[in-house]
């Protein structure tokens, strides 16, 4: 020590040794690529970093299945690449990891070490220690005076039995142990919150708060220690600590607002940091990690001070950090922990007595973070499940940890034996902290939390005031067919998707009456309904990646409500025409954003979530003949390597699957006509969906910018009435399609399969009398916007019933001649399709086959699971229109 120096001024000084006769074969003139050359080490370096790389990625892949941070694949990848496991392969140490190639590993690793903890000290916000400072302080305090007295009373034993006393002194001994044992892994900890869903809970608050507060007390001790270590005498260690809280003032009085000052007049904060910004923040990263390690401080102090005073207004630290992060993570720390992994030999541990100490390290490390804080959060008002999340949320160990533990075995206070018994127990408490807490917290008892203030807010409690978020969910009507829907939620994904959106929104936009009391439809009246004007909620998702960056980003929810673009577009939208429109924001990772969405559906009592998809740009239209390459229509929309991946049917499908209301899948293709005219297409075939989509179509035909034409289709045989040549031409489809039958079956029972996870959405087992039940309710819903509609709305609404013996044929061929009206030659037209027809008569199975090998398309088993039969035919016929795809609560649970 100070050891970062150290080793930049001798790896130096090898550098400027040049070789006389520069080695130009290399392996061409039969060299082993893998020898360690001093004056050439990056083709060692590039293998190490390679194999680094690739089995750290290979174990993350493996232990996000369980839910697990990417720290516990870097260590594990270490400790595999180490010698407890690949260093005991005969010559793999020698070849890949050799002692002399160490030294250029770990200056790398350093570096790295330095910018990770300068985005660890960008995360740190203090204004959530002063928000939440009376709850957190207790949790704070017992996370760490606790914890420091188990690890100094443990110190005692372990110093006796594996430290020689004649080389380290027992105070720092127990000075490190006690702060590992004190140690939160905050970054970590932010991202386990985030995953469980706990951000802007009660727990999560005042985790996140004590953990802010105990990483720096803890960054203080182990400063305190290391220039305890370092001094030759007490006095010397007085001017060490007095230097560096010097340079601390310094850096947080004088360096910080020179910061601000250059952010401001470069004019970062507004757009982003600059060339010139970005250079002075690294001067100053680097500048002040120097300066505290050549004080007697190791340099990860000064790079995470550097971090602390980066100015925090208008996004400024994560915008800077997304342009660190991804070498950070992909490449540094990956290096630094293969090394702590390198140095952590598991077959050391081969005794009873070893492996005793090694167990009472883990109980008595989870002990004093667990007992502590969980105490303390009892104390504080929690109940006992809230209390023992908190505490097991405070003993997260994780990377923090291990850097601390590594800054103890380079200063000599740790053996390698009792390195790797921490290590361990580092592992051990990270790995069980998710399932501890998923155990004794589970979501259906989290309490929401305001987001600024100590005065916590259940936003489930029944006791809200009269139409509060609470009252609405309890009274919403929603799920009824026939009843007006008057609360809906539009999922913001893509800046493309806002256009559809706002068409669609516009069209709802006028109030509609309610349903009188003795029934009826919109614009009937009945003397007694009341104005019920619509209410929009949007949803902004976005997905939580493995970057810092996003974990700020989940933790600033309230900042980013008022800078997303997507939402200030929707937003500015709405007041322009007078909409109510309540925005919302949640950050989660992919396989929870259905659950988001149905999380916002169930609090708001929405009665219909709208959900946009666009189809790729890669789509190729002949607009001379008004037809289109359908040979690709299909694939551009649905293809894994095309806009529209796999995954995504998959979220789509989840929130058909757990919304929990009636849902409607929007596919924009072309533009509506907001000012001017839009005409409706439904083909009715029955069924709960088709029953839905009639309500709504009807619905927004209240708008008289709004027409429509409404086709009941039924499925007949050839009848002797048909011209020969029109009989010839069914016959032959009829002949196809039976001949597809038995294929069919086969390959529609594989595509079942295919989608564990899903209920079958599409022919559910029905019984007669549920099939009778489903007709009758399509006739009287049919019956009652026929016979009792207005004067008025029946010149904007046709309704049509036709019998096909190829049904789909002839729903497609009537949406074309919608398209060509010459009456209407620039009106658009959106068709409206029920998803499933899980209650019908017929199917459609071997029709829609006859499809796929007229326009060329591949059935994939996702697609038609995700958008039905009639949306799959529209979609493989390529007609160009917006489709909605609708779909009623309930039908999901065959």
């Amino acid at each position: 020590m100070p050891q970062f120096s150290r080793q930049i001024i001798s790896l130096s000084k090898s550098a400027l040794q040049a070789r006389t006769a520069p080695d130009q074969g290399g392996l061409l003139t039969g060299k082993d690529p893998t020898a360690f050359n001093p004056s050439d080490p990056l083709r060692l370096w590039i293998i190490q970093v390679g194999i680094i790389i690739i089995t750290t990625q290979i174990l993350s892949l493996g232990l996000r299945k369980l839910r697990q941070p990417r720290v516990i694949a870097e260590v594990l990848g270490g400790i595999l690449l180490g010698p407890t496991a690949f260093g005991r392969i005969p010559g793999f140490s020698q070849h890949i990891f050799p002692s002399q190639s160490i030294p250029y590993l770990s200056l790398v690793a350093n570096i790295g070490l330095c910018l990770f903890l300068f985005l660890v000290g960008l995360e740190i916000d203090m204004a959530i220690i002063r928000r939440n400072l009376r709850l957190s302080v207790s949790v704070a305090a017992a996370g760490i005076t606790i914890p420091f007295g188990f690890g100094a009373a443990l110190a005692i034993p372990l110093y006796h039995h594996f430290i020689d006393a004649s080389q380290v002194s027992y105070t720092h001994f127990m000075l490190f142990t006690g702060v590992a044992y004190s140690i939160t892994a905050f970054p970590v900890l932010c991202r386990i919150l985030t995953e469980l869903k706990l951000l802007d809970t009660t727990v999560g608050i005042v985790v996140l708060s004590a953990g802010v507060g105990n990483d720096i007390i803890g960054w203080t001790l182990l400063a305190l220690s290391v220039a305890l270590v370092n001094a030759g005498s007490g006095l010397t260690a007085v001017w060490i600590l007095l230097v560096c809280i010097g340079w601390t003032i310094f850096m947080l009085l004088i360096v910080r607002r020179v910061l601000f000052w250059v952010a401001r007049s470069t004019r970062s904060i507004e757009r982003g940091p600059t060339i010139f910004f970005m250079t002075i923040t690294i001067l100053i990263l680097f500048g002040s990690a120097f300066f505290t390690d050549v004080i007697g401080v190791h340099a990860i102090f000064g790079a995470f001070l550097a971090g602390i005073i980066v100015p925090r207004d208008g996004g400024l630290a994560i915008t800077l950090t997304e342009k660190l992060e991804d070498m950070v993570s992909v490449i540094f720390l990956p290096l630094y922990f293969t090394l702590s992994g390198l140095s952590t030999d598991l077959g050391l541990l081969n005794t009873g007595t070893i492996w005793a100490f090694t167990v009472s390290i883990c109980v008595l490390a989870f002990a004093g973070k667990f007992g502590g804080c969980t105490l303390a959060a009892r104390y504080a008002g929690f109940t006992w499940r809230e209390a023992g999340a908190i505490g097991s949320l405070m003993s997260c160990k994780g990377l923090i940890e291990l850097i601390v533990l590594n800054v103890g075995l380079s200063a000599g206070i740790l053996t390698r034996l009792v390195f790797s018994m921490f290590v361990l127990e580092a592992l051990v408490l990270t790995f069980a902290t998710t399932p501890t807490v998923s155990y004794l917290y589970p979501p259906h008892l989290h309490t929401r939390a305001t987001a600024t203030g100590p005065s916590f807010v259940d936003v489930r409690s029944p006791k809200d005031d009269e139409g509060g978020i609470g009252d609405r969910t309890m009274k919403a009507k929603h799920n009824e067919e026939g009843v007006t829907k008057r609360r809906f939620t539009v999922v913001l994904d893509k800046l493309e998707h806002l256009p559809s959106l706002m068409a669609i929104t516009k069209l709802l936009q006028p109030s509609f009456p309610a349903y009188s009391q003795t029934g009826g439809s919109p614009g009937q009246s009945s003397g007694n309904e009341t104005e019920i004007p619509a209410h929009f909620g949007a949803l902004r998702l976005i997905e939580l990646a493995d970057r810092p960056s996003d974990l700020l980003k989940s933790s600033a929810t309230d900042a980013l409500l008022h800078t997303d673009p997507l939402i200030a577009i929707f937003r500015t939208f709405a007041d322009l025409n007078a909409l109510p429109v309540s925005a919302s924001l949640s950050i989660e990772p992919f396989e929870s954003l259905a659950t988001s969405v149905a999380e916002h559906v169930r609090v708001l009592g929405t009665q219909l979530v709208l959900v946009p998809w666009l189809p790729s740009p890669h789509t190729s239209d002949n607009t001379d003949t008004g037809a289109q390459d359908h040979s690709t229509t299909f694939d551009a929309l649905f293809r894994m390597d095309r806009s529209t991946p796999l995954p995504h049917t998959h979220f789509v499908r989840s929130v058909f699957a757990q919304a929990g209301t009636n849902v409607g899948l929007l596919i924009g293709r072309a533009p509506f006509a907001v000012h001017g005219q839009t005409h409706v297409f439904l083909p009715f075939f029955g069924g709960p969906d088709d029953r839905l989509a009639l309500d709504f179509v009807m619905q927004l035909c209240a708008n008289p910018r709004v027409s429509a034409t409404v086709v009941h289709i039924t499925k007949r045989d050839i009848e002797a009435d048909v011209s020969p040549l029109e009989a010839a031409r069914l016959a032959n489809e009829e002949e196809k399609a039976e001949e597809n039958i038995q294929r069919n079956t086969i390959t529609i029972t594989s595509h079942r399969s295919m989608t564990t996870g899903f209920p079958d959405t599409m022919y559910g087992n029905a019984t007669t009398q549920t099939r009778l039940q489903s007709e009758t309710a399509d006739s009287i819903t049919w019956a009652r916007y026929t016979t009792t509609l207005s004067s008025a709305e029946h010149s904007r609404v046709t309704f049509e019933e036709l019998d096909s013996p190829i049904p789909l044929h002839a729903a497609l061929q009537r949406a074309r001649a919608l398209q060509q009206d010459p009456q209407h030659p620039q009106r658009p037209v959106m068709v409206v399709v029920g998803r499933s027809r899980r209650l019908a008569v017929e199917d459609h199975h071997a029709e829609l086959r006859t499809l796929e090998t007229e326009h060329g398309g591949a059935l994939r088993a996702d697609v038609w699971k995700t958008v039905g039969d009639v949306g799959t035919a529209f979609v493989m016929a390529g007609i160009d229109t917006n489709l909605l795809v609708m779909q009623a609560s309930g039908t999901h649970a065959d």
